[in-house]
């Protein structure tokens, strides 16, 4: 019942755009969702907005999402690569799950004062006997060593150590984050990272990105009243996905 509860309340909501935007300096596009090309902002979205950016010098990626699709994310990964001018990730409060290998695939990650970066172990649903769930296992594996490589590669980090922040979903503050060669610099303005997501499929989010029970998610500055999003229909995305 509190399944199809959700599903009732995600009815009719419009993904939101990515909202990108030319400037003197270059371009700039938000991932402000789910990474997701059913549920929030997919490939198709940042591979659109890439083109519209034409032959900017600096394209400016602000992020602030809970994760999502894995597979979606690697898209948006090779994507940004292509990119021919430079890259530089903002990350402006949430930055956690297959939003950070996005973010790494920029040429530099600044991170805002306040925000959060978070890693953990992929997963998946499956239905099945044995045989499906060890291939689900194995599966999960692959794209983990993927993951892995990422982060090292950036961080310098060995892959020991990184599993094991995975295996701990770790979330980073900015200067942690800094301290462990995630990002490159951060954001001196201080602000408090504001969350928009029910987080309860995580173990262990951080209190600061707490949403109560029923509380309406944080809106964008300049909302688009079409495009509220309800905290259940944000739980629904991140179960489904």
């Amino acid at each position: 019942m509190q399944i199809s509860q959700l599903i009732k309340d995600n009815l009719g909501i419009i993904n939101k755009p990515i909202n990108m935007a030319r400037n003197d300096d270059g371009a700039e596009i938000y991932i402000y969702d789910v990474i997701s090309s059913d549920w929030g902002v997919g490939a198709m979205d940042v591979i659109s907005a890439i083109a519209q950016a034409g032959e900017a010098k600096t394209l400016h990626v602000h992020i602030n999402s809970p994760g999502g699709d894995i597979f979606e994310g690697r898209a948006i990964m090779a994507a940004l690569k292509s990119f021919k001018g430079k890259t530089i990730a903002h990350i402006d409060s949430l930055c956690a799950s297959a939003a950070t290998s996005i973010a790494l695939a920029c040429d530099e990650v600044e991170m805002s004062d306040g925000a959060f970066f978070m890693i953990h172990n992929a997963s998946g649903l499956v239905w099945g006997d044995k045989s499906d769930m060890r291939e689900m296992a194995d599966l999960l594996e692959k794209l983990e060593g993927a993951i892995v490589n990422d982060y090292t590669s950036k961080t310098g980090k060995t892959s020991e150590e990184v599993v094991a922040w995975m295996n701990a979903e770790t979330w980073f503050t900015a200067s942690e984050a800094l301290e462990h060669g995630f990002i490159d610099s951060i954001t001196q303005t201080k602000s408090k990272a504001e969350n928009a997501w029910n987080l309860s499929a995580y173990n262990h989010a951080p209190a600061e990105l707490a949403i109560e029970p029923g509380a309406e998610p944080v809106t964008d500055p300049d909302p688009v009243p079409e495009l509220s999003i309800t905290t259940n229909a944000n739980r629904l995305r991140l179960a489904l996905i």
